[in-house]
């Protein structure tokens, strides 16, 4: 359950003002039809973070314990200053004609985002931190869904309201405790 409730909070966080959540509101903005977009999201993100939650088990079997110590609370502390830098979206991302619907413009628009992106590296960190694959991934994917389907529905609203400096101060100080804790010696 731990590794579920962590991963589920640390991804809401990182998500703000990401720019896949940027990308939410520019495909709410522009198609207005929330379900499939939101259903996008969601297989997006279970098949990408699905994909690096394995890669961090593989690390997990892959490492010792002293290295994987060493490598995940430099990961974590990295991901920290990672956090105070905010994402933008790219003119030419929102610019792009869809050739397909709503729904699949989404999936390829949102995994192909992701690919790189701080939660997914965040979710190969967290999955390789508590081995826990299965958990994981399902928070990591709740974390995303509870950062990005409000924005599908209310949209300019909410980042309007929401101080997103605060929120990556937030996150990057998770990040950061997260990193000397995995430092401390035991």
């Amino acid at each position: 359950m731990e590794a579920f409730l962590v991963s589920t909070g640390i991804v809401a966080l990182a998500e703000m003002g990401d720019k896949t959540q940027l990308l939410a509101l520019v495909l709410a903005a522009r198609f207005r039809k929330p379900w499939p977009i939101v259903l996008g999201i969601f297989i997006a993100t279970l098949v990408n973070h699905g994909l690096a939650g394995a890669i961090g088990s593989w690390v997990t079997a892959a490492l010792g314990p002293e290295h994987l110590r060493w490598l995940l609370g430099g990961s974590f502390i990295a991901m920290a200053v990672w956090m105070l830098i905010p994402d933008k979206l790219d003119e030419d991302e929102a610019n792009t004609k869809p050739k397909y619907g709503v729904f699949v413009t989404t999936v390829i628009a949102f995994f192909l985002a992701e690919m790189g992106d701080k939660t997914q590296i965040a979710t190969i960190m967290l999955a390789a931190r508590f081995d826990a694959w299965a958990a994981v991934v399902a928070g990591t994917t709740l974390g995303m869904m509870l950062a990005n389907a409000p924005v599908v529905w209310f949209g300019e609203r909410i980042t309007r309201r929401v101080p997103i400096k605060l929120v990556h101060t937030i996150g990057a100080v998770v990040f950061l405790v997260l990193g000397v804790l995995a430092l401390w010696p035991r």
